[in-house]
């Protein structure tokens, strides 16, 4: 059975998340380790400008966390939509950051939210967990696939029929663009991902042939990033290996993310 994106912070109306798909120990704190060197990636892509989460998390709603976790490298990224309403105003994208940090850290006792980057319907784009969004932070995002991948959500529901704003659609790939860039994967091609639970669409151990740039239903049993944004998936590949300077020719063959 899909399971469409679980509600969060139980005490605001209407706002949901869509990381019902998470692997609790991939928020643990414990274990941490520094990224190794990478060489220079042969396809770089500008880094797009990022709200700190300084912006909407305020000390008020801060919550004690352990150290963040790191992979060696992103190799593959994830879309998501937050499953909460989409008529807000851009201004208030860091109050609904926040709500949904306070439901994640709340309610469901994670450590940290658990997208690595969200976007809002403005195309800008704020930092999720900690750890420096320029390192290779395991998020908590996607159930058995956390490690070597980023979370980016989308602020808003997307399903069938539903708008997407162009201004969203090009600050994923953007970020899309730089965040695999650093490692050179092309976000048309595939990679091998290992999954870590059982509770993903893959049993703990298999290997999984994925999209470089894959909605979430992807990895785990759910409609994330809803049919719309969903459907927007291919036009960002395209756009995002454009800006990385690659040329029109889908790059042939898979790469692992085997941690």
């Amino acid at each position: 059975m899909l399971l469409g994106c679980l509600p969060g912070f139980a005490a605001v109306a209407a706002l949901g998340l869509c990381a019902g798909g998470v692997d609790h120990a991939a928020s643990a704190g414990s274990g941490a380790r520094p990224p190794a060197a990478r060489p220079a990636a042969v396809h770089p892509a500008v880094r797009p400008p990022v709200v700190p989460r300084a912006v909407w998390l305020d000390d008020l709603a801060r919550h004690a966390q352990p150290p963040p976790r790191y992979d060696d490298k992103v190799v593959a990224v994830f879309v998501h939509h937050t499953d909460s309403p989409n008529g807000y105003a851009c201004a208030d994208a860091p109050r609904i950051i926040r709500y949904l940090y306070a439901g994640q850290t709340g309610a469901r006792d994670w450590d940290d939210i658990g997208y690595n980057f969200l976007v809002d319907r403005c195309g800008t784009i704020y930092e999720g967990r900690a750890g420096g969004v320029d390192r290779p932070v395991t998020g908590a995002h996607t159930q058995g696939f956390n490690h070597r991948t980023a979370g980016i959500a989308a602020l808003g529901t997307f399903t069938a029929g539903v708008p997407v704003p162009q201004a969203m659609v090009d600050a994923i790939a953007a970020l899309t663009a730089w965040k695999l860039g650093l490692s050179d994967i092309d976000p048309r091609t595939e990679v091998r991902l290992t999954s870590s639970n059982s509770r993903s669409r893959y049993a703990a151990g298999a290997t999984a042939t994925l999209p470089a740039l894959a909605g979430h239903k992807d990895g785990y049993m759910t409609s994330c990033p809803g049919a719309a944004l969903a459907a927007r998936l291919p036009e960002i590949r395209e756009r995002a290996a454009r800006l990385q300077g690659r040329t029109a020719s889908r790059a042939a063959g898979s790469l692992t993310g085997t941690p």
